[in-house]
């Protein structure tokens, strides 16, 4: 399984990805939604080991803390959950990137769809008007 330093760098490849712009020829367009395919398995996947990161993090550094507290000092459920999500904060905001650059992926790969069918539509009409 990938640290939270190897996934973190692996995003930051994956963002510069997707701030690329999509190329104007055709054939690049189908070859970058290839590419984004990839890149949304790729995030999926990054996604869960981030999330479990996320609740190792959660489960060795508060555990016993947690349950100590409560007992003593009577926190709410709320505040309890408050104190959890603050410890494993920069692991949560992996988890959310990674959500956001798996979204990202999808949206690209539909405009990128998108572009093809307007392409394919333009050749099928430049055909029937030259057939006339």
């Amino acid at each position: 399984m990938e640290t939270f330093d190897e996934i973190k760098k692996e995003c930051e490849a994956m963002q510069g990805e997707l701030e690329t712009l999509i190329p104007d020829d055709i054939n690049a367009v189908i070859e970058h939604a290839k590419m984004l395919a990839i890149l949304m398995a790729r995030s999926g996947y990054l996604l869960a080991g981030a999330k479990k990161l996320v609740r190792a993090k959660k489960t060795s550094e508060i555990g016993e803390t947690i349950v100590k507290i409560a007992k003593e000092q009577f926190l709410c459920a709320t505040a309890q959950k408050a104190l959890c999500d603050s410890i494993a904060s920069d692991e949560m905001e992996l988890v959310e990137w990674l959500d956001r650059i798996n979204a990202a992926c999808t949206h690209n790969i539909d405009l990128c769809r998108s572009i093809v069918s307007k392409e394919k539509e333009e050749m099928r009409m430049s055909n029937f008007t030259n057939m006339r």
